[in-house]
């Protein structure tokens, strides 16, 4: 498991002062960019000729309403591995463990040239391996 933590801002709320819906997500793939960080990567993940990484579906829970001023660790796993394709997993706790919010997104790996699946680069599997619920 990888955490991040971050504090919520003033203007990530809504009119009724609570965090916008879309901003978890925003959170949640802050976590997952830290997470890619963390593998120490000799090739450029975010930007190369051979390979993009979609994320090809999203899905949140909302539980516990975030305001201005939390604090928030954002806990990511990766919860499912295949050939061309993981799951992340996330947890979203208050600052007393309470979860506020769970987010899942599923990335695919495709050639840039052709747009059609392509393995997951092995620096980048050991990396997840590394993250997977599996090892956990």
């Amino acid at each position: 498991m990888h955490k991040l933590k971050k504090r919520i801002n003033f203007y990530d709320c809504d009119p009724a002062g609570i965090l916008f819906y879309g901003r978890i997500f925003e959170l949640c793939h802050s976590a997952y960019e830290d997470l890619i960080r963390s593998f120490n990567l000799k090739s450029d993940y975010w930007n190369n000729d051979e390979y993009a990484v979609p994320i090809i579906h999203t899905e949140g829970d909302y539980i516990l309403p975030l305001k201005p001023g939390d604090e928030v660790t954002v806990e990511v796993r990766v919860s499912r591995l295949k050939e061309s394709s993981f799951e992340l997993s996330y947890d979203c706790k208050n600052s007393i463990g309470e979860i506020t919010n769970q987010v899942k997104t599923v990335h695919i790996f495709v050639d840039k040239k052709k747009w059609k699946k392509t393995p997951i680069i092995d620096e980048v599997r050991s990396g997840l391996q590394h993250h997977s619920v599996q090892n956990g």
